[in-house]
């Protein structure tokens, strides 16, 4: 955990809390126009070394833990069994005083996990195959394919069900099939893992080794029908129906009547992003041995509780997950573990609580202000363009009115009565849990969805833009600083949180978003050549990351986030734009501009103040799997691949041509 002096940390919070920025973060021997994020944000760097159990450690990372030790609070008084719990309570507090109990999990070894282990071992034949992947999927185990609800692109009003691919260890597809020098030590690295994980089940080592050997070949088999993540994102290629009686034939491989018996779905008609996917797998199936597909469906089993069971497995786990993939040399708080679980677990029961003691009406409607001034910058902005027709700007406008605003926590909570939580049964829990989750799911089939639905947890730090039901969600734990400080700066508000709505604004609009109309539709409302320009425009953004290097043999993956740098590019101006309002109304009102702070301008505080959002120290191993995996970049090239687009930066800080901070190019969308 990181230490740092008192001192340093009350006069940070200080000047945080009078200007929105932190003055102590700034480097100011590097100039703003040479490199904007080193300048904003060096000296938090040299001040906020990476913790020994984080594999990152940015502004975001704080606020997320601050939350936590919130949550903590909650839980630990809730763990107390004491008269007048209420029954969230009882729910969280038990499962929570159930993952601390490290002695008793000790006790209870694998006997939570033996069932399943037992049944896959006993198993035999298509039918068993079929039953048992039902059974595996109904506990929250990812294997072969997903299956889950999904709003009908063509027709949100419906709710349909999708199969997806799923079940692979690694990260990405990718780690399985590229063969460059890093790539390959690391299939080594994981063989071994998943070899020493067989070896705490009690195999010998010849057995142990033959096990593995067996997994690595039916992921890689898996790996290699798999759609890459760059497809995955067209919401065109996303969107292919296929019916049971196809799959019977062109997917033979496996029972899906049978499997579809199990979970009680009773659909015939599926969508699926890669039906190639659904094929391949069948093939598979066919064509590996059936021990060696119970080896697969056995380690799935074990390393999706591997963090439930006894120290020797959650070591073993967090050696690979953590320490190789990415970089992270201790294994955080044994309190931090079970916060974070029960808010994947329970989130909503947890939130709740969350909410009462940090979020109010008040802050709902705080934001709900910024949304609107946001809102009304991008309809200015639409009505500029001069790229863009008048048929196709009407049609954005009508979606821009459309959008809905979610801010805070969900208007009705989540029902959980129907959840058992044992006090001493982790993964008995965890699986009644999954249950509860899985079926939930898949009762939304066949019926209207609820776009009231929240897709995080109120205490996340994050925000998010849902296509399908056209609208932009906050929770309350993001509306906090560094992004939002009541009573704080109005400049530094907007470069922050405001810069946040912009983003999740801006994906309505983005190269995924803009596929689909204001109900949610996925269908072409662009005119041919507004969508060629549209097209230019981006791949100029995709051109401009691409270039960034993030380490020495690996840069960013310009298509794969695309839709994330469109969307900072597009909503840091959206936010500026609200900000350079915001003072002309000042202005109007009587001459009272916004002020100086600390000898920067608002324009240069609003800057400033996103830059520093960003803050972040990243180990290479993170970075790597980041830029291989993540349609976010990193932290750097989120401010400077943003700013050096910008002639708003360029002015506030006086930046010239030939500058880095200054492209030549200036790619820009919205």
């Amino acid at each position: 955990m990181r230490v740092v002096s008192t001192a340093v940390v009350f006069c940070s919070i200080a000047v945080a809390q009078t200007a929105g920025i932190d003055l102590g973060a700034i480097d100011r021997g590097i100039s703003p126009c040479n490199d904007f994020y080193q300048s904003a944000c060096g000296l938090w760097m040299k001040n906020n070394p990476i913790p020994g159990d984080q594999a990152r450690w940015g502004r975001f990372d704080e606020l997320a833990l601050r939350n936590r030790e919130t949550l903590k609070a909650i839980l630990e008084g809730a763990g107390v069994e004491k008269p007048g719990r209420t029954a969230n309570q009882k729910l969280i507090g038990d499962q929570y005083a159930t993952c601390m109990d490290e002695p008793g999990i000790e006790k209870k070894g694998l006997t939570g996990l033996q069932p399943t282990l037992d049944r896959i071992a006993k198993g035999s034949g298509k039918t068993w195959l079929a039953e048992e992947v039902a059974r595996l999927h109904a506990t929250g185990v990812s294997v072969l394919f997903r299956l889950g609800p999904t709003q009908d692109s063509k027709d949100s009003k419906k709710t349909i069900a999708n199969l997806g691919q799923a079940g692979l260890t690694l990260p990405d597809r990718d780690y399985y099939l590229k063969t460059d020098a890093k790539s390959e030590e690391l299939k080594v690295k994981y063989l071994a893992h998943v070899q020493r994980i067989f070896a705490l089940l009690g195999h010998d080592a010849d057995r142990a080794a033959a096990e593995a050997k067996a997994v690595m070949a039916f992921e890689t088999g898996l790996a290699k029908v798999a759609a890459d993540r760059v497809t995955l994102r067209d919401p065109q290629k996303r969107y292919n129906t296929v019916t049971l009686a196809q799959l019977g034939q062109t997917a033979s491989g496996f029972g899906w009547d049978t499997y579809l018996k199990g979970v009680k779905v009773g659909e015939t008609s599926f969508n699926t992003a890669s039906p190639a996917y659904l094929n391949g797998m069948s093939a598979l199936l066919t064509a590996t041995p059936e021990a060696d597909v119970k080896n697969y469906l056995t380690w799935r089993a074990v390393k999706d509780a591997a963090t439930l069971l006894p120290k020797a497995f959650v070591a073993e786990d967090f050696a690979f997950s953590e320490t190789t993939l990415r970089g992270v040399k201790e294994q955080a708080p044994r309190w931090r573990q079970c916060v974070v679980m029960v808010d994947r677990q329970l989130g909503e029961a947890l939130g709740k609580e969350y909410v009462e003691r940090t979020f109010g009406e008040e802050g709902k409607q705080r934001t709900l202000k910024m949304v609107g001034e946001i809102e009304a910058s991008m309809e200015k902005d639409v009505q500029s363009l001069e790229w863009m027709s008048d048929t196709t700007k009407k049609q954005a406008l009508e979606k821009l009115h459309k959008m809905a605003n979610k801010i805070g926590y969900p208007e009705k909570w989540r029902d959980y009565s129907s959840v058992k939580i044992v006090r001493g049964d982790l993964v008995g829990n965890d699986q009644r849990v999954s249950a509860f989750a899985f079926q939930r799911q898949l009762g939304k089939i066949g019926h209207p969805p609820d776009n009231s639905e929240w897709g995080m947890t109120p205490p996340t730090v994050n925000a998010y833009y849902n296509a399908a039901a056209n609208d932009i969600n906050f929770p309350a734990g993001i509306l906090q600083p560094p992004f939002y400080f009541k009573g704080g700066d109005d400049a530094a508000n907007y470069g922050a949180i405001g810069a946040v709505v912009g983003h999740e604004l801006t994906h309505g609009f983005d190269d995924s978003g803009r596929q689909y109309d204001g109900d949610g539709n996925l269908r072409e409302w662009w005119t041919e050549e507004d969508a060629k320009q549209f097209k230019e425009r981006a791949d100029c953004i995709v051109q401009e990351y691409a270039a960034f290097k993030v380490t020495a043999d690996t840069n960013q993956n310009g298509k794969l986030t695309l839709g994330e740098n469109g969307a900072d590019n597009g909503g840091v101006r959206l936010a500026f734009m609200a900000l350079m309002d915001a003072i002309a109304k000042l202005d109007a009102a009587g001459g009272k501009s916004m002020p100086a702070v600390a000898d920067f301008t608002p324009q240069q505080r609003f800057f400033l103040a996103y830059g520093q959002v960003w803050c972040q120290n990243i180990s290479e191993e993170a970075a790597r799997l980041q830029a291989l995996t993540n349609p976010h970049s990193l932290g750097r090239y989120r401010v400077n691949g943003v700013v050096q687009n910008m002639p708003e930066f360029q002015k506030a800080f006086g930046c010239q041509a030939g500058q880095p901070m200054v492209s030549e190019k200036g790619c820009r969308i919205w």
